[in-house]
């Protein structure tokens, strides 16, 4: 799938205020999910789960910091996020459908620490993207 230039101007915008708070914004987007979706928690019986643990810090942040990854390489996500697909697919075997609800997690939490940036457009150019992250890494469970 490809990006318009408006789209990626989106992106980019945001991430560069994103990338700065990669473990809060992650670590609060996994407490919304692990809270709205619960059966998510199955995959994280290890961590500590509580409100600002340093699991949730450090996980939330490697997520996050892979979004960015994408992100910078919008134009080859497939390549930027290769290894990582391998692993949820083959080693971590990740419920694929937990892709989507992360990606609404992650939209909610940008939306509610950046209400000025995230504005429709931004809001769909975000949607397109995480969708194409998530596409991304359900692709090697074929």
């Amino acid at each position: 799938m490809t990006f318009s230039s408006a789209e990626k101007a989106a992106i980019a915008s945001l991430w560069g205020k994103v990338s700065g708070h990669t473990d809060e914004i992650g670590a609060e987007a996994l407490e919304r999910l692990f809270l709205s979706y619960p059966q998510t928690k199955t995959y994280f019986s290890h961590f500590d789960l509580s409100h600002g643990s340093k699991d949730l810090r450090s996980h939330g942040g490697k997520v996050v910091k892979a979004i960015g990854n994408a992100a910078t390489h919008i134009d080859d996500i497939p390549h930027a996020l290769s290894a990582l697909s391998d692993l949820h697919a083959f080693k971590l075997k990740v419920d694929p459908g937990n892709f989507k609800l992360l990606s609404h997690a992650i939209q909610v939490t940008l939306a509610i620490h950046f209400p000025a940036e995230f504005n429709a457009d931004a809001q769909a150019a975000w949607d397109k993207f995480l969708a194409v992250v998530s596409a991304v890494l359900v692709s090697k469970y074929r």
